[in-house]
């Protein structure tokens, strides 16, 4: 710094060396989770809670509150009001990019400010055990021969949107058949009232436990991670992507993730995205991972951006194919 500017600077009251202020919490933080008690988000935000608290990476206390109505929207929509506060995380996925797109809602994507993925739900095509069918080739097949009642979570949502890509990439038709939620899904697959659904990994596995449901193919850009079996004879990591099965989808997955209300300062915004990176390297996350059998990816800043930005633009097309934006 030249002697003028030095003295500019100390007129000025700087120093080359002043710090920017930076965030911490200043009063309790509330976990907004945008989905009903015992679901995958609630089990989600107080798995971070847990890990949070276990490590004091942040002094405040946290408590978690649950506003999971209209799949979510009640959530998203408290979050909004809470502009300029740093102290109200909202734990989602995808939901909070998609459902403005697809209904009237009370926010639009950018009223909330992304801080981070943490992990990401996979999506498996799952048929009864007793099906004819044993591949992908074989269930695309018996789609084009006959009708196939494939189940699914809510309408105009992830189940019924990865089902149109698969009926435009595979040259298919189905019927779909929605159900409150996935778990109910399953259970009608076990029942044999639809033929198959493509619930995640979690959702399912009772059943295939149990004999009552059989894996085809992940959609997934590479199989499941390895691990112990899950039945007598199949590991996650067994179970094809419906790629290598003749199924030209690249992956389909769905965020579990972490938004800010519109108008935080960037510094809040880098605070909690480092406390999450935190959590995600503990071995408690390594655990909470393997046993709901999702894929441990962390995303953030550029790359968090990119992600949705890629998958609005794809769900925004099927979705205007479907005649099902909103006017």
């Amino acid at each position: 710094m030249t002697m003028r500017l030095a003295a500019l600077a100390a007129a000025l009251g700087l120093t080359a060396a002043t710090p920017v202020a930076a965030f911490t919490p200043s009063k309790p933080v509330e976990f907004v989770v945008t989905a009903g008690a015992g679901g995958g988000t609630d089990i989600f935000a107080r798995t971070i809670q847990s890990i949070i608290q276990k490590n004091n990476l942040v002094a405040q206390p946290i408590v978690v509150t649950l506003k999971g109505g209209g799949s979510g929207a009640e959530g998203f929509v408290y979050g909004k009001t809470g502009s300029g506060d740093a102290h109200r995380l909202v734990f989602g996925t995808s939901n909070q990019w998609l459902l403005p797109m697809v209904a009237k809602v009370g926010w639009s994507r950018q009223e909330l400010t992304p801080v981070a993925a943490l992990a990401f739900d996979e999506f498996i095509l799952w048929t009864r055990q007793d099906a004819p069918w044993k591949t992908a080739g074989e269930f695309v097949a018996a789609a084009k021969a006959g009708t196939i009642k494939v189940g699914g979570s809510q309408s105009k949502d992830l189940d019924e949107t990865l089902l149109k890509i698969l009926e435009k990439a595979a040259g298919i038709k189905t019927t779909y058949i929605p159900f409150k939620s996935g778990g109910e899904a399953a259970v009608q697959l076990a029942g044999g009232h639809i033929d198959a659904n493509t619930n995640n990994p979690a959702e399912n596995v009772g059943q295939w436990k149990g004999g009552q449901g059989r894996p085809v193919c992940v959609f997934s850009a590479a199989r499941l991670a390895a691990g112990p079996k899950v039945t007598d004879t199949m590991a996650w990591s067994d179970i094809p992507t419906c790629k290598e099965q003749g199924i030209p989808i690249e992956e389909y997955k769905m965020p579990r993730a972490v938004y800010l209300p519109p108008n935080v300062p960037a510094e809040a915004v880098a605070f909690w995205a480092d406390v999450l990176e935190k959590v995600f390297a503990s071995p408690e996350w390594q655990e909470y991972i393997g046993r709901t059998s999702q894929s441990a990816t962390f995303l953030k800043g550029d790359a968090f951006a990119k992600f949705i930005a890629s998958d609005e633009d794809r769900s925004r097309k099927v979705f205007e194919e479907q005649g099902w934006l909103v006017k």
